[in-house]
């Protein structure tokens, strides 16, 4: 099984798993060794899931102005602990291609293989949500042909970017490609790079 294969069929888990229970509070579950890849790419799903039904709370007009600021909190935090995920699982990918001995002519990405995998984890939630509007018994036959038009291109693009993805780590451990990881230099969340933080200093 490819790389992307296992990664959508997690995705799709943990996407099934968070609507039987349909609440941003419910349990993780993680069926897989915290530790392994397998592991990572559903917690990095489930955070992706989570914040996606939290955007659409915080997209409710009549919301409460103290609850929404509660939920944008929530969400800040999420979108840190999904760039970390990111970054865990191309530390994944540099320690398993060390060892590869790159050509004199490889060429870098534009994208690192985690960042693309994160991609993929949203596509999937679109898929899942679209699906969902094509399913549905109370909506115009309008509407219903708008968003299976909208579902074939999702799933279009879903392959694209498997296959994408997947000849991308065939290069690099054919040494065609290398990879770097750079941390995100996100500014808003640390005291020292904020102005507005540390002007309360």
């Amino acid at each position: 099984m490819s790389f992307t294969a296992k990664s959508n069929e997690i995705f799709n888990r943990c996407i099934a798993y968070y609507h039987l229970q349909d609440h941003v509070d419910s349990a993780i579950n993680n069926p897989f060794e915290p530790s392994s890849i397998e592991g990572i790419l559903y917690v990095k799903n489930w955070i992706d899931t989570v914040q996606w039904h939290l955007e659409d709370i915080i997209r409710n007009p009549a919301i409460n102005p103290v609850e929404a600021l509660v939920i944008k909190r929530r969400i800040d935090k999420s979108n840190q602990d999904r760039t970390d995920l990111v970054e865990v699982i191309d530390s994944y990918f540099l320690e398993k291609y060390a060892s590869v001995k790159v050509h004199a002519d490889a060429t870098i990405n534009t994208e690192s293989p985690a960042w693309a995998i994160d991609r993929l984890s949203i596509l999937a939630l679109k898929i899942y949500h679209m699906e969902q509007e094509v399913d549905r018994t109370d909506a115009s036959n309008e509407h219903i042909t708008e968003c299976q038009s909208k579902l074939n291109v999702l799933l279009e693009q879903r392959k694209d970017l498997s296959t994408a993805i997947d000849q991308l780590l065939a290069d690099i451990e054919a040494g065609k490609k290398y990879m770097k990881a750079y941390k995100q230099m996100k500014m808003y969340n640390d005291p020292s790079l904020n102005p507005i933080l540390y002007a309360k200093k």
